[in-house]
């Protein structure tokens, strides 16, 4: 059986991806109501009502705003951070059933080991994900105001990698966005701008990186076209042509990414 995984969706809104293996179905973050996960989820014939458990980046409300109806429901273990923990607890004014770790830690959920790092982004304790699968290694760098040397060497083992390409900068010093809020985007724990998101795609790129995904995209700061023209433009530039540049939407799911088995995968050894 093939690793598939499939963006239900990335914006300032809400944040959402479903990853399934042979042995596991996972969401990495949960950021829309259980209807909108649940129609997204049916649009690739899966159930929230199968989910091995759901891993969070960090509390902000466009990537937990699903969890109470989730896990009171439905009793799906969350896998995050102490920190984290309290801040979704605080805000959601719920108790969760957390599997907790140890940012830069370690864990598995049945055949995925999911290493943590520390991204630079106003929250808590907020996280990046590199998933080991049967299938492939998987990042997440999602919401981080600048890509680190510890973020970049933790995802260069990536063979897909959603990387956030948050907005123009143009476009957000033209906004009509509060001079408060621009400079919280544009700085060291906001978001990244297209160009740092090409920035940080050449900083890890290997042979091995195969897909990369933009997400968490600005309504108001970007255009979809100006993200991908960026990267795609640095990718070319660097002789990067193996790379399939992929956006995603806000809106809706993106089409399902089937990976095959690797025969010669072997799970990391963990300390």
């Amino acid at each position: 059986m093939a690793v598939q995984l499939t963006i239900l969706g990335s914006g300032s809104s809400g944040n959402c991806a479903y990853l399934e293996t042979p042995e596991s179905r996972i969401l990495i973050d949960a950021g829309f109501s259980l209807r909108q996960i649940r129609q997204r989820l049916a649009t690739i014939g899966r159930a929230p009502e199968g989910l091995s458990g759901i891993l969070i980046t960090h509390e902000h409300t466009d990537h937990i705003n699903g969890l109470t109806a989730l896990c009171s429901k439905l009793k799906i273990p969350i896998y995050c951070n102490r920190p984290t923990k309290d801040g979704i607890e605080w805000q959601l004014k719920s108790q969760f059933d957390c599997r907790i770790f140890a940012t830069g830690g370690s864990f598995e959920v049945g055949d995925v080991v999911v290493d943590t790092f520390s991204i630079p982004h106003d929250a808590s304790d907020p996280v990046g994900f590199l998933l080991h699968t049967p299938g492939g290694n998987i990042g997440f760098l999602t919401d981080l105001g600048h890509a680190t040397k510890l973020a970049l060497e933790r995802v260069r083992a990536a063979n897909i990698l959603v990387l956030e390409a948050n907005h123009d900068l143009k476009l957000l010093q033209d906004s009509s966005r509060p001079w408060s809020l621009k400079q919280r985007i544009a700085g060291r724990h906001g978001h990244l701008s297209n160009t740092d998101a090409a920035d940080a795609a050449q900083e890890i790129m290997s042979a091995e990186l195969r897909h990369l995904y933009l997400g968490h995209l600005s309504r108001e700061c970007n255009r979809p076209e100006l993200a991908r023209d960026v990267v795609v433009e640095r990718m070319a530039k660097i002789g990067a042509t193996h790379v399939t540049v992929e956006l995603t939407s806000q809106a809706v799911p993106c089409p399902t990414l089937h990976l095959e088995h690797q025969p010669r995968y072997h799970q990391k050894t963990l300390l």
